[in-house]
C-alpha cells in the first residue's frame, strides 16, 4: 500500500519502533513481515535481545502452522534491525514509541525524536491512556504527532486505535491509518482527545466495576468473568482479562484516566492497588485474581 509522504528504499518505507516489550516487538514483527524496513531500538541489549527472540519465536509459530511460510519469515527477519541508538531512527519515515505508560517517560522521548528525526516524519505513541496532547507538547510538530493503539498479542488482534491530538493533522492521522492498514488492522478514530481514548475507557469502566464487586463479597471472579462471558458474548470476562493485561498496567491506566476526569467509576478499589503492591499482577507473575 502507497502512503503519501512516505519515502521508499528499494520499495520499502522505513519505520522505528520505541520500546522492544511485547507491544513494541509486535508492532515491529507485523511491520516487518509487511514489507517495512523496521529499526527496533531500546535502551540495553538484553531487551533487545528478548525482544527479536519473540519475535523469531511467533514467526516460528506462523510458519509450522501453514500462516507463513519459511522464506517469508526470513526475509521479514532481514528488515528487522535493533539497536540502543536513539540517533539510528533518523530516517525513519514512522516512529511508534510504545514504552512503559508514564508521561514523564514519554516526553522525553518525544522531545528527543523532535531533534533527531526529519522534519517530515510522523511521530506516533502506543500509549494507551495518555492524551496525545500532552506528549505532544514536548515537541515542536504537534500536528505531526498522533495515537496508534495497538492491541496485544499485536500479531493476533486486528484492532487499532488511531487517536487525534489537539493539532494533529488530517496528513498525519491518514498516514497513521494507511500504516496500521498496510500492516492488517482495522481502525476506528478516536476525534476527541479524551484518556483512555475509547477502548481503554470501556474496558477500564468495566474491570474497576468487577474489581469491586470481587472485592465486596458480591460474587467471586470466576461468576462475574462468566456472567460476562455467557451474558455479554465477551470472549474473556474481565478478571481474566485483567490477569492477562497486567493488573499493574489497567491500575495505571484508571490512575490516568480518573486524574484526568475525576470520574469515579475509574477510581480503583483498594485490594486490586495492594494486589499490584504484592507483585500479584496477573499471568505474568503466575497470580493475580487467578492462579497460574
Amino acid at each position: 500500500m502507497a502512503i503519501e509522504g512516505i519515502s521508499t528504499l528499494n520499495g520499502a518505507r522505513k519505520l522505528a519502533v520505541i520500546g522492544a516489550g511485547l507491544m513494541g516487538s509486535g508492532i515491529a514483527q507485523v511491520s516487518a513481515q509487511a514489507g517495512w524496513n523496521v529499526v527496533l531500538r531500546d535502551v540495553t541489549d538484553e531487551a533487545l535481545a528478548r525482544g527479536r527472540g519473540g519475535i523469531e519465536k511467533s514467526y516460528a509459530k506462523f510458519v509450522e502452522k501453514g500462516k507463513l511460510s519459511a522464506e517469508d519469515a526470513e526475509a521479514a527477519l532481514a528488515r528487522l534491525t535493533t539497536t540502543t541508538d536513539l540517533d539510528a531512527t533518523a530516517d525513519a519515515d514512522l516512529v511508534v514509541e510504545a514504552v512503559f505508560e508514564k508521561l514523564e517517560i514519554k516526553q522525553e522521548i518525544f522531545r528527543t525524536l523532535d531533534q533527531v528525526v526529519k522534519d517530515e516524519a510522523v511521530l506516533a505513541s502506543n500509549t494507551s491512556a495518555i492524551p496525545i496532547t500532552k506528549i505532544a507538547a514536548a515537541t515542536s510538530r504537534p500536528e505531526r504527532v498522533v495515537g496508534t493503539h495497538f492491541f496485544s498479542p499485536v500479531p493476533m488482534m486486528q484492532l487499532c486505535e488511531l487517536v487525534r491530538g489537539l493539532k494533529t493533522s488530517d496528513e498525519t492521522l491518514a498516514t497513521a491509518r494507511a500504516f496500521a492498514e498496510s500492516v492488517g488492522k482495522t481502525c476506528i478514530v478516536v476525534n476527541r482527545d479524551v484518556a483512555g481514548f475509547v477502548t481503554t475507557r470501556l474496558i477500564t469502566a468495566l474491570v474497576v466495576e468487577a474489581a469491586k464487586l470481587q472485592e465486596s463479597g458480591v460474587a467471586t471472579a470466576e461468576d462475574i468473568d462468566t456472567a460476562c462471558k455467557l451474558g455479554f458474548g465477551h470472549a474473556m470476562g474481565p478478571l481474566a482479562t485483567a490477569d492477562l493485561t497486567g493488573i499493574d498496567i489497567l491500575l495505571n491506566a484508571a490512575s490516568n484516566i480518573y486524574t484526568e476526569s475525576q470520574d469515579e467509576k475509574f477510581a480503583a478499589p483498594e485490594r486490586m492497588r495492594r494486589m499490584v503492591d504484592a507483585g500479584d499482577l496477573g499471568r505474568k507473575s503466575g497470580e493475580g485474581y487467578y492462579r497460574y
